[in-house]
Protein backbone atom coordinates (compact mmCIF):
# COMPACT_ATOMS: atom_id res chain seq x y z
CA UNK A 1 0.00 0.00 0.00
CA UNK A 2 1.27 3.60 -0.55
CA UNK A 3 2.00 5.54 1.84
CA UNK A 4 -0.90 8.35 1.18
CA UNK A 5 -3.51 6.01 1.09
CA UNK A 6 -2.20 4.14 4.25
CA UNK A 7 -2.34 7.49 6.09
CA UNK A 8 -5.92 7.85 4.87
CA UNK A 9 -6.57 4.51 6.10
CA UNK A 10 -4.94 5.33 9.57
CA UNK A 11 -6.79 8.77 9.58
CA UNK A 12 -10.13 7.28 8.89
CA UNK A 13 -10.07 3.89 11.35
CA UNK A 14 -12.80 3.67 13.81
CA UNK A 15 -10.54 4.96 17.35
CA UNK A 16 -13.82 3.46 19.57
CA UNK A 17 -13.05 0.37 18.29
CA UNK A 18 -10.98 -1.78 21.28
CA UNK A 19 -10.27 -5.60 20.77
CA UNK A 20 -9.46 -6.53 24.14
CA UNK A 21 -8.78 -4.72 27.94
CA UNK A 22 -5.17 -5.89 27.87
CA UNK A 23 -4.09 -3.49 25.15
CA UNK A 24 -3.65 0.09 25.53
CA UNK A 25 -5.27 2.61 23.64
CA UNK A 26 -2.37 3.11 21.07
CA UNK A 27 -2.30 -0.51 20.97
CA UNK A 28 -5.45 -1.10 20.50
CA UNK A 29 -5.42 1.44 17.74
CA UNK A 30 -2.85 0.16 15.78
CA UNK A 31 -4.31 -3.56 16.30
CA UNK A 32 -7.60 -2.12 14.36
CA UNK A 33 -5.78 -0.57 12.05
CA UNK A 34 -3.72 -3.71 11.27
CA UNK A 35 -7.23 -5.69 11.07
CA UNK A 36 -8.98 -2.81 8.75
CA UNK A 37 -6.43 -3.07 6.18
CA UNK A 38 -5.81 -6.83 6.35
CA UNK A 39 -9.56 -6.85 5.64
CA UNK A 40 -9.54 -4.50 2.71
CA UNK A 41 -6.69 -6.01 1.36
CA UNK A 42 -8.06 -9.70 1.62
CA UNK A 43 -11.44 -8.95 0.52
CA UNK A 44 -12.97 -10.39 -2.31
CA UNK A 45 -13.83 -7.40 -4.37
CA UNK A 46 -11.89 -5.19 -6.45
CA UNK A 47 -11.69 -1.99 -4.39
CA UNK A 48 -9.50 1.14 -4.94
CA UNK A 49 -9.07 4.34 -3.82
CA UNK A 50 -8.50 7.43 -5.63
CA UNK A 51 -8.58 11.25 -5.16
CA UNK A 52 -10.92 13.71 -6.01
CA UNK A 53 -9.68 13.65 -9.74
CA UNK A 54 -9.73 9.67 -10.12
CA UNK A 55 -6.12 9.50 -9.58
CA UNK A 56 -5.53 5.66 -7.72
CA UNK A 57 -4.13 5.94 -4.50
CA UNK A 58 -4.54 2.41 -3.31
CA UNK A 59 -5.26 -1.11 -5.11
CA UNK A 60 -5.88 -4.49 -3.47
CA UNK A 61 -4.99 -7.99 -4.19
CA UNK A 62 -8.56 -8.70 -5.80
CA UNK A 63 -8.40 -5.19 -8.05
CA UNK A 64 -5.26 -6.40 -9.37
CA UNK A 65 -6.97 -10.37 -10.14
CA UNK A 66 -9.55 -9.05 -11.97
CA UNK A 67 -7.82 -6.11 -13.73
CA UNK A 68 -4.38 -8.12 -14.36
CA UNK A 69 -2.79 -4.45 -13.42
CA UNK A 70 -0.10 -4.74 -10.55
CA UNK A 71 0.13 -1.49 -8.16
CA UNK A 72 2.72 -0.03 -10.02
CA UNK A 73 0.90 -0.34 -12.98
CA UNK A 74 -1.92 1.61 -11.88
CA UNK A 75 -1.16 4.15 -9.25
CA UNK A 76 -0.98 7.12 -9.60
CA UNK A 77 -2.64 6.33 -12.89
CA UNK A 78 -6.36 7.55 -14.02
CA UNK A 79 -9.30 5.23 -13.01
CA UNK A 80 -9.89 6.15 -16.44
CA UNK A 81 -7.65 3.27 -17.53
CA UNK A 82 -9.95 0.48 -16.90
CA UNK A 83 -12.40 2.29 -19.42
CA UNK A 84 -13.51 0.91 -22.65
CA UNK A 85 -14.80 3.30 -25.32
CA UNK A 86 -17.95 0.89 -25.93
CA UNK A 87 -19.39 2.13 -22.63
CA UNK A 88 -21.45 5.28 -23.45
CA UNK A 89 -20.11 8.22 -22.79
CA UNK A 90 -23.76 9.37 -21.03
CA UNK A 91 -23.05 6.55 -18.36
CA UNK A 92 -19.65 8.32 -17.39
CA UNK A 93 -21.60 11.58 -17.22
CA UNK A 94 -24.49 10.16 -15.12
CA UNK A 95 -21.65 8.66 -12.66
CA UNK A 96 -19.71 11.68 -12.05
CA UNK A 97 -22.90 13.82 -11.60
CA UNK A 98 -24.39 11.23 -8.84
CA UNK A 99 -20.67 10.81 -6.73
CA UNK A 100 -20.18 15.00 -7.40
CA UNK A 101 -23.49 15.09 -5.41
CA UNK A 102 -22.40 12.86 -2.59
CA UNK A 103 -23.95 10.02 -3.54
CA UNK A 104 -23.30 6.47 -4.15
CA UNK A 105 -23.35 5.25 -7.83
CA UNK A 106 -24.28 1.45 -9.00
CA UNK A 107 -23.88 0.43 -12.68
CA UNK A 108 -22.69 -2.12 -14.97
CA UNK A 109 -19.89 -0.75 -17.04
CA UNK A 110 -17.82 -2.30 -19.74
CA UNK A 111 -13.99 -2.07 -18.51
CA UNK A 112 -10.74 -3.59 -20.58
CA UNK A 113 -8.26 -5.82 -19.14
CA UNK A 114 -4.46 -5.11 -18.83
CA UNK A 115 -4.61 -7.88 -21.96
CA UNK A 116 -6.62 -5.69 -23.89
CA UNK A 117 -9.78 -8.29 -22.89
CA UNK A 118 -13.07 -6.58 -21.79
CA UNK A 119 -15.37 -7.87 -19.42
CA UNK A 120 -18.33 -6.41 -17.49
CA UNK A 121 -18.18 -4.61 -14.00
CA UNK A 122 -20.67 -4.16 -11.33
CA UNK A 123 -19.51 -1.07 -9.82
CA UNK A 124 -19.98 1.00 -6.67
CA UNK A 125 -18.12 4.24 -6.09
CA UNK A 126 -18.59 5.79 -3.32
CA UNK A 127 -17.36 9.71 -2.11
CA UNK A 128 -15.83 10.21 1.12
CA UNK A 129 -16.06 13.37 2.85
CA UNK A 130 -14.25 14.69 5.67
CA UNK A 131 -15.21 16.33 8.89
CA UNK A 132 -16.43 19.86 7.11
CA UNK A 133 -18.33 17.32 4.65
CA UNK A 134 -16.45 18.28 1.43
CA UNK A 135 -15.26 15.26 -0.82
CA UNK A 136 -11.87 13.83 -0.29
CA UNK A 137 -11.38 10.90 -1.93
CA UNK A 138 -13.39 8.09 -3.84
CA UNK A 139 -13.60 4.49 -2.66
CA UNK A 140 -14.74 1.85 -5.90
CA UNK A 141 -15.86 -1.64 -5.42
CA UNK A 142 -16.14 -3.73 -8.64
CA UNK A 143 -16.25 -7.08 -9.54
CA UNK A 144 -16.31 -9.51 -12.71
CA UNK A 145 -19.83 -10.14 -14.13
CA UNK A 146 -18.71 -11.10 -17.24
CA UNK A 147 -19.75 -15.05 -17.01
CA UNK A 148 -22.52 -14.80 -14.38
CA UNK A 149 -23.34 -11.92 -17.41
CA UNK A 150 -23.18 -14.46 -20.10
CA UNK A 151 -25.11 -17.18 -18.44
CA UNK A 152 -28.20 -14.98 -17.77
CA UNK A 153 -28.34 -13.86 -21.33
CA UNK A 154 -28.19 -17.20 -22.64
CA UNK A 155 -30.86 -18.29 -20.48
CA UNK A 156 -33.14 -15.61 -21.95
CA UNK A 157 -31.58 -16.60 -25.62
CA UNK A 158 -32.52 -19.92 -24.66
CA UNK A 159 -36.33 -18.76 -23.41
CA UNK A 160 -36.57 -16.39 -26.72
CA UNK A 161 -35.26 -19.63 -29.04
CA UNK A 162 -37.86 -22.06 -26.85
CA UNK A 163 -40.69 -19.51 -27.33
CA UNK A 164 -39.86 -18.67 -30.95
CA UNK A 165 -39.63 -22.69 -32.10
CA UNK A 166 -43.10 -22.68 -29.96
CA UNK A 167 -44.55 -20.04 -31.89
CA UNK A 168 -43.69 -21.28 -35.37
CA UNK A 169 -44.90 -25.08 -34.57
CA UNK A 170 -47.99 -25.57 -36.81
CA UNK A 171 -49.33 -26.87 -33.85
CA UNK A 172 -50.87 -25.44 -31.13
CA UNK A 173 -48.73 -25.89 -27.94
CA UNK A 174 -49.33 -24.61 -24.10
CA UNK A 175 -47.23 -25.45 -21.33
CA UNK A 176 -49.14 -25.71 -17.81
CA UNK A 177 -48.20 -26.38 -13.91
CA UNK A 178 -49.40 -28.50 -11.58
CA UNK A 179 -52.38 -26.24 -10.46
CA UNK A 180 -53.30 -25.98 -14.51
CA UNK A 181 -52.06 -22.53 -14.66
CA UNK A 182 -50.82 -21.77 -18.20
CA UNK A 183 -46.93 -20.68 -17.84
CA UNK A 184 -45.96 -20.54 -22.02
CA UNK A 185 -48.30 -20.84 -24.59
CA UNK A 186 -48.34 -19.90 -28.70
CA UNK A 187 -49.87 -18.18 -31.37
CA UNK A 188 -52.09 -21.16 -32.17
CA UNK A 189 -53.46 -21.45 -29.21
CA UNK A 190 -54.11 -18.08 -28.41
CA UNK A 191 -56.21 -18.87 -31.38
CA UNK A 192 -57.93 -21.31 -30.24
CA UNK A 193 -59.76 -18.82 -27.40
CA UNK A 194 -61.90 -17.45 -30.33
CA UNK A 195 -62.45 -20.20 -32.40
CA UNK A 196 -63.68 -22.72 -29.81
CA UNK A 197 -65.40 -19.65 -27.63
CA UNK A 198 -62.96 -20.90 -25.09
CA UNK A 199 -61.33 -18.39 -22.12
CA UNK A 200 -58.94 -21.03 -21.41
CA UNK A 201 -59.09 -24.11 -24.27
CA UNK A 202 -56.64 -25.93 -22.06
CA UNK A 203 -59.16 -26.35 -19.27
CA UNK A 204 -61.54 -27.85 -21.63
CA UNK A 205 -59.29 -30.58 -23.05
CA UNK A 206 -57.89 -31.17 -19.77
CA UNK A 207 -61.06 -32.10 -18.65
CA UNK A 208 -61.92 -34.13 -21.68
CA UNK A 209 -58.57 -35.99 -21.29
CA UNK A 210 -59.01 -36.90 -18.02
CA UNK A 211 -63.16 -37.85 -17.88
CA UNK A 212 -61.76 -40.44 -20.98
CA UNK A 213 -58.28 -41.48 -19.50
CA UNK A 214 -59.63 -41.71 -15.83
CA UNK A 215 -56.71 -43.76 -13.95
CA UNK A 216 -54.29 -43.67 -16.37
CA UNK A 217 -53.85 -40.02 -16.57
CA UNK A 218 -52.95 -40.24 -12.86
CA UNK A 219 -50.66 -43.23 -13.69
CA UNK A 220 -48.91 -41.11 -16.26
CA UNK A 221 -48.72 -38.43 -14.30
CA UNK A 222 -46.91 -39.67 -10.98
CA UNK A 223 -44.53 -41.89 -13.35
CA UNK A 224 -43.65 -38.53 -15.75
CA UNK A 225 -44.85 -40.49 -18.72
CA UNK A 226 -46.93 -38.77 -21.75
CA UNK A 227 -49.75 -39.67 -24.25
CA UNK A 228 -50.76 -39.79 -27.69
CA UNK A 229 -53.22 -39.28 -29.84
CA UNK A 230 -56.23 -38.71 -27.91
CA UNK A 231 -58.58 -37.66 -30.68
CA UNK A 232 -61.72 -35.62 -29.61
CA UNK A 233 -64.47 -34.05 -32.10
CA UNK A 234 -65.75 -30.76 -31.63
CA UNK A 235 -68.78 -28.52 -32.74
CA UNK A 236 -67.85 -25.60 -32.80
CA UNK A 237 -69.99 -22.27 -32.94
CA UNK A 238 -70.51 -19.12 -35.20
CA UNK A 239 -71.31 -21.95 -38.18
CA UNK A 240 -67.40 -23.01 -38.30
CA UNK A 241 -68.59 -26.88 -37.56
CA UNK A 242 -66.68 -29.64 -36.84
CA UNK A 243 -63.28 -29.51 -35.98
CA UNK A 244 -61.24 -32.37 -34.71
CA UNK A 245 -57.97 -32.71 -32.12
CA UNK A 246 -55.69 -34.77 -30.98
CA UNK A 247 -53.89 -34.07 -27.99
CA UNK A 248 -50.58 -35.22 -27.15
CA UNK A 249 -48.51 -34.09 -23.43
CA UNK A 250 -45.58 -34.72 -21.74
CA UNK A 251 -44.92 -34.11 -17.74
CA UNK A 252 -41.54 -33.04 -16.54
CA UNK A 253 -39.93 -31.72 -13.62
CA UNK A 254 -37.86 -28.34 -13.20
CA UNK A 255 -36.39 -27.59 -10.11
CA UNK A 256 -37.79 -24.46 -7.85
CA UNK A 257 -35.46 -21.54 -8.00
CA UNK A 258 -36.87 -19.27 -5.33
CA UNK A 259 -34.60 -19.01 -2.07
CA UNK A 260 -36.93 -21.21 -0.05
CA UNK A 261 -36.06 -23.94 -1.81
CA UNK A 262 -32.26 -22.99 -1.56
CA UNK A 263 -31.35 -25.52 0.71
CA UNK A 264 -34.35 -28.08 -0.15
CA UNK A 265 -34.61 -29.95 -3.53
CA UNK A 266 -38.11 -28.73 -4.48
CA UNK A 267 -39.61 -29.26 -7.59
CA UNK A 268 -42.19 -28.43 -10.03
CA UNK A 269 -44.25 -30.38 -12.51
CA UNK A 270 -45.19 -29.25 -15.63
CA UNK A 271 -47.42 -30.57 -18.19
CA UNK A 272 -46.32 -29.53 -21.96
CA UNK A 273 -49.76 -29.81 -23.85
CA UNK A 274 -50.01 -30.31 -27.98
CA UNK A 275 -53.21 -29.97 -29.23
CA UNK A 276 -53.25 -30.46 -33.41
CA UNK A 277 -56.26 -30.00 -35.50
CA UNK A 278 -56.66 -32.79 -38.06
CA UNK A 279 -60.01 -31.40 -39.17
CA UNK A 280 -58.41 -32.53 -42.54
CA UNK A 281 -57.26 -35.84 -42.13
CA UNK A 282 -60.20 -37.12 -40.43
CA UNK A 283 -62.80 -35.32 -43.27
CA UNK A 284 -60.59 -37.15 -45.75
CA UNK A 285 -61.47 -40.73 -43.26
CA UNK A 286 -64.80 -39.18 -42.67
CA UNK A 287 -65.52 -39.19 -46.49
CA UNK A 288 -64.51 -42.29 -47.30
CA UNK A 289 -65.76 -43.59 -44.29
CA UNK A 290 -69.25 -42.21 -45.53
CA UNK A 291 -68.99 -43.53 -48.72
CA UNK A 292 -68.54 -46.95 -46.92
CA UNK A 293 -71.71 -46.57 -44.75
CA UNK A 294 -73.25 -45.70 -48.18
CA UNK A 295 -72.46 -49.17 -49.53
CA UNK A 296 -73.39 -50.70 -46.49
CA UNK A 297 -76.67 -48.58 -46.20
CA UNK A 298 -77.50 -49.45 -49.79
CA UNK A 299 -76.99 -53.09 -48.94
CA UNK A 300 -79.27 -53.34 -45.78
CA UNK A 301 -82.01 -51.05 -47.98
CA UNK A 302 -82.12 -53.30 -50.05
CA UNK A 303 -82.07 -56.55 -47.82
CA UNK A 304 -84.87 -54.24 -45.91
CA UNK A 305 -86.47 -53.98 -49.36
CA UNK A 306 -86.60 -58.00 -50.03
CA UNK A 307 -88.04 -58.48 -46.39
CA UNK A 308 -90.66 -55.76 -46.85
CA UNK A 309 -92.20 -57.28 -50.04
CA UNK A 310 -92.05 -60.69 -48.87
CA UNK A 311 -93.29 -59.50 -45.48
CA UNK A 312 -96.28 -57.87 -47.41
CA UNK A 313 -97.13 -60.47 -49.68
CA UNK A 314 -96.97 -62.95 -47.04
CA UNK A 315 -99.59 -60.48 -45.24
CA UNK A 316 -101.36 -60.08 -47.93
CA UNK A 317 -101.28 -63.81 -48.80
CA UNK A 318 -102.55 -64.51 -44.80
CA UNK A 319 -105.39 -62.51 -45.12
CA UNK A 320 -107.51 -64.86 -47.75
CA UNK A 321 -105.98 -67.73 -45.88
CA UNK A 322 -108.01 -66.77 -42.80
CA UNK A 323 -111.11 -66.11 -45.06
CA UNK A 324 -110.51 -69.87 -46.49
CA UNK A 325 -110.02 -71.47 -42.84
CA UNK A 326 -113.08 -69.59 -41.50
CA UNK A 327 -114.71 -70.97 -44.39
CA UNK A 328 -113.61 -74.65 -44.06
CA UNK A 329 -114.62 -74.72 -39.96
CA UNK A 330 -118.20 -73.09 -40.71
CA UNK A 331 -118.27 -75.97 -43.27
CA UNK A 332 -117.16 -78.46 -41.04
CA UNK A 333 -119.63 -77.61 -38.14
CA UNK A 334 -122.70 -77.92 -40.57
CA UNK A 335 -121.85 -81.73 -41.08
CA UNK A 336 -123.20 -82.13 -44.62
CA UNK A 337 -121.53 -84.25 -46.57
CA UNK A 338 -122.77 -82.67 -49.51
CA UNK A 339 -119.38 -80.10 -48.48
CA UNK A 340 -117.10 -82.60 -48.28
CA UNK A 341 -115.64 -81.90 -51.83
CA UNK A 342 -115.28 -78.34 -51.06
CA UNK A 343 -114.36 -79.06 -47.65
CA UNK A 344 -111.46 -80.74 -49.80
CA UNK A 345 -110.72 -78.53 -52.29
CA UNK A 346 -110.52 -75.45 -49.24
CA UNK A 347 -107.73 -77.73 -47.42
CA UNK A 348 -105.96 -78.35 -50.75
CA UNK A 349 -105.45 -74.37 -51.08
CA UNK A 350 -104.90 -73.52 -47.51
CA UNK A 351 -102.09 -76.21 -47.62
CA UNK A 352 -100.42 -74.99 -50.83
CA UNK A 353 -101.11 -71.45 -49.00
CA UNK A 354 -99.33 -72.71 -45.84
CA UNK A 355 -96.65 -73.87 -48.14
CA UNK A 356 -95.90 -70.84 -50.25
CA UNK A 357 -95.91 -68.75 -47.06
CA UNK A 358 -93.43 -71.23 -45.57
CA UNK A 359 -90.93 -70.84 -48.86
CA UNK A 360 -91.15 -67.29 -48.63
CA UNK A 361 -90.62 -66.94 -45.07
CA UNK A 362 -87.74 -69.09 -45.83
CA UNK A 363 -86.71 -66.08 -48.47
CA UNK A 364 -86.93 -63.19 -45.94
CA UNK A 365 -83.34 -62.13 -45.57
CA UNK A 366 -81.83 -61.84 -42.21
CA UNK A 367 -80.64 -59.16 -40.17
CA UNK A 368 -77.86 -60.10 -38.04
CA UNK A 369 -76.89 -57.64 -35.09
CA UNK A 370 -73.83 -56.33 -34.27
CA UNK A 371 -72.15 -57.14 -31.20
CA UNK A 372 -72.76 -53.89 -29.11
CA UNK A 373 -70.72 -51.25 -27.93
CA UNK A 374 -70.83 -47.34 -26.35
CA UNK A 375 -72.12 -45.23 -28.91
CA UNK A 376 -72.34 -41.55 -29.37
CA UNK A 377 -76.10 -40.56 -30.98
CA UNK A 378 -74.30 -37.14 -31.73
CA UNK A 379 -71.66 -39.19 -33.91
CA UNK A 380 -74.16 -41.50 -36.01
CA UNK A 381 -76.40 -38.58 -36.41
CA UNK A 382 -73.80 -36.61 -37.82
CA UNK A 383 -73.31 -39.76 -40.08
CA UNK A 384 -76.92 -40.06 -41.07
CA UNK A 385 -76.90 -36.32 -42.20
CA UNK A 386 -74.12 -36.58 -44.15
CA UNK A 387 -75.36 -39.64 -45.84
CA UNK A 388 -78.69 -37.47 -46.27
CA UNK A 389 -76.81 -34.47 -47.55
CA UNK A 390 -77.94 -35.01 -51.41
CA UNK A 391 -81.54 -35.11 -50.60
CA UNK A 392 -81.61 -32.05 -48.24
CA UNK A 393 -79.97 -29.97 -50.94
CA UNK A 394 -81.51 -31.43 -53.47
CA UNK A 395 -85.59 -30.04 -51.72
CA UNK A 396 -83.77 -27.08 -50.26
CA UNK A 397 -84.16 -27.99 -46.51
CA UNK A 398 -83.26 -25.89 -43.26
CA UNK A 399 -81.22 -28.38 -40.88
CA UNK A 400 -81.37 -27.41 -37.37
CA UNK A 401 -78.85 -29.39 -35.52
CA UNK A 402 -78.94 -28.79 -32.19
CA UNK A 403 -76.27 -31.09 -30.49
CA UNK A 404 -75.68 -31.54 -26.76
CA UNK A 405 -72.41 -30.81 -25.45
CA UNK A 406 -70.37 -33.51 -24.09
CA UNK A 407 -73.39 -36.00 -24.77
CA UNK A 408 -72.81 -39.33 -23.03
CA UNK A 409 -72.84 -42.73 -24.54
CA UNK A 410 -75.17 -45.17 -25.03
CA UNK A 411 -74.74 -48.90 -25.09
CA UNK A 412 -75.88 -50.21 -28.82
CA UNK A 413 -75.34 -51.28 -32.32
CA UNK A 414 -74.26 -48.26 -34.44
CA UNK A 415 -75.55 -50.11 -37.65
CA UNK A 416 -79.22 -50.52 -36.43
CA UNK A 417 -79.11 -47.21 -34.74
CA UNK A 418 -77.76 -45.73 -37.95
CA UNK A 419 -80.67 -47.36 -39.93
CA UNK A 420 -83.08 -45.99 -37.47
CA UNK A 421 -82.28 -42.71 -37.55
CA UNK A 422 -82.31 -42.88 -41.32
CA UNK A 423 -85.46 -44.24 -41.76
CA UNK A 424 -87.16 -41.30 -39.55
CA UNK A 425 -85.24 -38.62 -41.38
CA UNK A 426 -86.21 -40.22 -45.09
CA UNK A 427 -89.80 -39.68 -43.11
CA UNK A 428 -89.19 -36.69 -42.52
CA UNK A 429 -88.01 -35.41 -45.55
CA UNK A 430 -90.91 -37.41 -47.45
CA UNK A 431 -93.11 -35.44 -45.08
CA UNK A 432 -91.37 -31.77 -45.75
CA UNK A 433 -91.60 -32.59 -49.67
CA UNK A 434 -95.17 -33.99 -49.98
CA UNK A 435 -96.32 -30.36 -47.49
CA UNK A 436 -97.53 -27.08 -48.86
CA UNK A 437 -95.57 -25.18 -46.49
CA UNK A 438 -92.50 -23.21 -47.87
CA UNK A 439 -90.41 -23.47 -44.62
CA UNK A 440 -88.76 -26.40 -44.92
CA UNK A 441 -87.15 -27.31 -41.79
CA UNK A 442 -85.90 -30.42 -40.31
CA UNK A 443 -84.84 -29.93 -36.76
CA UNK A 444 -82.27 -32.77 -34.29
CA UNK A 445 -81.53 -32.07 -31.10
CA UNK A 446 -79.89 -34.44 -28.49
CA UNK A 447 -79.94 -33.63 -24.44
CA UNK A 448 -80.13 -35.60 -21.38
CA UNK A 449 -82.33 -35.71 -18.31
CA UNK A 450 -81.09 -37.83 -15.52
CA UNK A 451 -80.18 -41.16 -16.68
CA UNK A 452 -81.67 -40.70 -19.65
CA UNK A 453 -80.95 -39.33 -23.59
CA UNK A 454 -83.16 -37.83 -25.73
CA UNK A 455 -83.36 -37.31 -29.27
CA UNK A 456 -85.90 -35.54 -30.99
CA UNK A 457 -86.28 -35.48 -34.73
CA UNK A 458 -88.90 -32.61 -36.13
CA UNK A 459 -90.28 -31.52 -39.50
CA UNK A 460 -92.21 -28.65 -40.94
CA UNK A 461 -94.41 -31.39 -42.89
CA UNK A 462 -98.31 -31.65 -42.12
CA UNK A 463 -98.29 -33.73 -39.70
CA UNK A 464 -99.79 -36.76 -38.30
CA UNK A 465 -103.29 -36.80 -37.22
CA UNK A 466 -103.63 -37.00 -33.55
CA UNK A 467 -106.45 -40.11 -34.01
CA UNK A 468 -103.71 -41.73 -35.75
CA UNK A 469 -101.11 -41.73 -33.68
CA UNK A 470 -101.70 -44.82 -32.21
CA UNK A 471 -101.34 -47.04 -35.23
CA UNK A 472 -98.31 -45.21 -37.13
CA UNK A 473 -96.21 -48.13 -35.92
CA UNK A 474 -98.40 -51.16 -37.00
CA UNK A 475 -97.03 -53.22 -39.64
CA UNK A 476 -98.27 -51.76 -43.17
CA UNK A 477 -100.19 -48.59 -42.14
CA UNK A 478 -100.16 -45.35 -43.77
CA UNK A 479 -101.52 -42.18 -43.77
CA UNK A 480 -103.21 -40.64 -46.85
CA UNK A 481 -100.86 -38.74 -47.72
CA UNK A 482 -97.97 -41.53 -46.69
CA UNK A 483 -95.79 -38.71 -45.19
CA UNK A 484 -94.19 -40.66 -42.21
CA UNK A 485 -95.55 -44.12 -42.05
CA UNK A 486 -94.79 -45.89 -44.98
CA UNK A 487 -94.41 -49.99 -45.54
CA UNK A 488 -92.48 -51.20 -42.46
CA UNK A 489 -90.46 -48.49 -42.24
CA UNK A 490 -91.85 -47.32 -38.23
CA UNK A 491 -91.94 -51.06 -37.42
CA UNK A 492 -88.34 -51.68 -37.79
CA UNK A 493 -87.87 -48.23 -36.22
CA UNK A 494 -89.67 -49.38 -33.32
CA UNK A 495 -88.08 -52.27 -33.35
CA UNK A 496 -84.49 -51.03 -32.81
CA UNK A 497 -85.71 -48.64 -30.53
CA UNK A 498 -86.59 -51.50 -28.31
CA UNK A 499 -84.05 -53.45 -29.11
CA UNK A 500 -81.83 -50.91 -27.19
CA UNK A 501 -83.95 -50.68 -24.54
CA UNK A 502 -85.17 -47.42 -26.11
CA UNK A 503 -88.90 -45.30 -26.10
CA UNK A 504 -90.30 -43.61 -29.46
CA UNK A 505 -93.33 -41.78 -29.36
CA UNK A 506 -94.59 -38.79 -31.10
CA UNK A 507 -94.60 -35.12 -29.24
CA UNK A 508 -98.26 -34.82 -29.03
CA UNK A 509 -98.15 -30.87 -27.80
CA UNK A 510 -96.64 -29.87 -31.26
CA UNK A 511 -99.45 -28.28 -33.60
CA UNK A 512 -96.82 -27.84 -36.67
CA UNK A 513 -95.35 -30.62 -38.61
CA UNK A 514 -94.69 -34.02 -36.64
CA UNK A 515 -91.81 -34.44 -33.85
CA UNK A 516 -90.37 -38.10 -33.15
CA UNK A 517 -89.39 -38.04 -29.33
CA UNK A 518 -86.93 -41.04 -28.91
CA UNK A 519 -85.08 -41.76 -24.94
CA UNK A 520 -82.28 -44.16 -24.36
CA UNK A 521 -81.16 -45.41 -21.08
CA UNK A 522 -77.51 -43.36 -20.90
CA UNK A 523 -74.57 -46.39 -20.49
CA UNK A 524 -72.47 -46.10 -17.25
CA UNK A 525 -68.42 -45.57 -17.27
CA UNK A 526 -68.98 -43.71 -21.25
CA UNK A 527 -66.67 -42.23 -23.31
CA UNK A 528 -68.32 -38.41 -23.75
CA UNK A 529 -68.78 -36.86 -27.55
CA UNK A 530 -67.34 -33.55 -27.28
CA UNK A 531 -69.19 -30.95 -28.60
CA UNK A 532 -70.95 -27.19 -28.02
CA UNK A 533 -73.87 -25.80 -30.27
Amino acid sequence: MNKSALQYLKNHTIRNLTLTDSLSDSDAEQETLRLFVETVEQAPIAISITDKKAKILYVNEEFCRVTGYKPADVLGENESLLSDKTTPRQMYHNLWRTISSKKSWQGQLVNRHKSGQRYLADLTIAPIVNALGAITHYIGMHRDITASHEAEKKVINQKLLIESVINSSPIAMVVLDDNDRVILDNQLYKALVSDLDKSEPAHFFLRLLRDEMEEVWMDLQDHNQGFTNREFRVETKGGHGVRWFSCAGNWFIENEISADAFFADNQKKYLILTLTDITKQRQHIEALHIQTLKTLMAEDERVRSIRETLLGAIHQIQMPMNQISAAEQILLHKRDEKNTHLINILQQIQKSGKNAVAKMQDCVPEIYHSAEMPVNLNQILHEVLLLEAQSLLTHNIEVQWRPLADLPNILGSENRLRILFKQLIDNAIAAIIQADNPDKQLSICTQTEADLLYVRIADSGNGIPADKHSKIFEPFYTTNKGSNTAGMGLVIAKEIVNQHHGLIDIDREVEQGCCFQLSFPLHKNSRREVSHD
